[in-house]
């Protein structure tokens, strides 16, 4: 179709902080109008959606996703995660560098956004190694992997455990001027360990990560980045003290952020007693005091992103004893309906706030701009209905992990479509 109109629909635009009823034209990849009402003369080549009930809101962004391609197309590829990502409502995923090779190198930076283009799903914006192979030990060479068009610099899934490498990445990383994303996570504290260190690994008898593995690197790294006036923003906080750790660099101005994914805001260690290793993720689910502080991050402004964290697996790598499984949760599916879900019809978060942590929060973050919804932007849009009530399926599930804590639960509140440049790419109206 030539042109497509939105009509009825509640709009968000959380760049522009407003909040109406009305329609958008889209033609030719563009917004070509947005108003309280749009009429169309030439309707042949025009699609007209009612979107009475829904909303609508800038592009979405997922910041924290692993899409393991090259190098382990068996967990998941290119093409279906962020075909996943899509109909997650997400335009746009930062994907993670725990690649093989590792994307320490234009070379694999090239190869993904190569494919992620082809794939045609959402966009796709590569986060670079901050130390080469992810071993942190020598720097990856960050002025290669910016001309490459990375985003961010991390080596997720892997804490640089040297203070002074870390000291030394934050230093180049601001000369030119990106973000380091820190897997806070003492490896000495957590080695071993499979679930949160609390009461269900004492009576489950599976080894425990204490909370104050995440914490202490947490306060290493606010502290260096006080020291080289870095931008630090801290993946996945899990903890009480985590929180109240980033609450403080806040207030004394530093240029540090965080994220949460879902699973730590919406189930408890308790979950671990199942056995079931879909629970099994790093940083572990935790008790329930660290759970209502993430949710407070998240109320006050603390917390600034919702992320998924998704991290696809196998199920011959998933279906075995528990201390064998690996850690994670194919998360990208349901990351804002669990939103939605847990924290806006819980009273936690309002519409806004929450469609904030999934836009302008990421955006700012990675130091990207997002048009926001006007007139003459390009039209990444994400539509959901926060009223829509229906169980994870995984037979209509489209990443190849379906590792998912969630399957056959109920949650109010889904994405229905997703349009990338003009183009829907996701569509599941009912």
């Amino acid at each position: 179709m030539k042109r497509l109109v939105l009509k009825n629909a509640l709009i968000i635009d959380s760049v522009r902080h407003r909040e109406f009823k009305g329609d958008i034209l889209i033609e030719n990849c563009k917004i070509k109008k947005v108003a309280e009402e749009i009429e169309i003369n030439d309707r042949e080549e025009t699609r007209t959606i009612d979107l009475e009930g829904k909303v609508v809101t800038p592009g979405m962004i997922d910041m924290h996703v692993h899409l393991r391609e090259p190098g382990e197309e068996n967990k998941e590829t290119i093409a279906t995660g962020t075909k996943a990502a899509a109909y997650g409502g997400f335009t746009a995923v930062a994907c993670m560098p725990n690649t093989y090779p590792a994307a320490d190198n234009e070379a694999t930076i090239e190869l993904i956004k190569r494919r992620a283009e082809e794939a045609g799903n959402c966009r796709v914006l590569p986060v670079g190694c901050l130390t080469k192979e992810r071993q942190g030990e020598i720097m990856a060479e960050y002025g290669f992997l910016k001309d490459a068009g990375v985003v961010a610099l991390s080596d997720d899934g892997n804490g640089v455990m040297n203070s002074e490498v870390m000291r030394h990445c934050m230093e180049y990383a601001t000369l030119y001027d990106l973000p380091v994303l820190s897997h806070c996570e003492d490896e000495n504290l957590a080695e071993g360990g499979q679930i949160h260190e609390g009461y269900y690994s004492t009576i489950l008898g599976l080894q425990g990560i204490p909370a104050a593995a995440e914490e202490i690197m947490i306060a290493r790294d606010i502290a260096l980045a006080e020291l080289t006036g870095a931008r630090l923003h801290i993946c996945h906080i899990s903890t009480k003290g985590g929180v109240e750790l980033v609450r403080r660099a806040k207030e004394k101005g530093l240029k540090v952020t965080a994220e949460a994914a879902p699973h730590h805001f919406s189930l408890s260690d308790q979950e671990t007693a199942s056995y079931n290793t879909a629970t099994k993720v790093n940083p572990p689910l935790r008790s329930e005091e660290h759970i209502q502080a993430v949710i407070a991050g998240l109320k006050d402004g603390t917390i600034d992103v919702i992320a998924s964290d998704h991290a696809p697996h196998s199920r011959e790598e998933k279906e075995v004893e528990y201390p064998f499984a690996p850690f994670g949760i194919s998360g990208v599916e349901t990351c804002l309906a669990v939103s939605l879900h847990y924290l806006y019809h819980t009273g936690k978060l309002s519409l806004r706030q929450l469609v904030e942590k999934f836009t302008t929060g990421p955006a700012s973050v990675l130091g990207i701009n997002i048009a926001g919804i006007e007139e003459g932007s390009l039209a990444h849009l994400t539509v959901f209905d926060p009223e829509l009530v229906k169980a994870v399926n995984l037979k209509n599930w489209h990443s190849l992990g379906q590792n998912t804590p969630y399957a056959g639960k109920n949650l109010k509140g889904w994405p229905v479509m997703t349009i990338v440049g003009g183009k829907i790419t996701a569509e599941s109206l009912t």
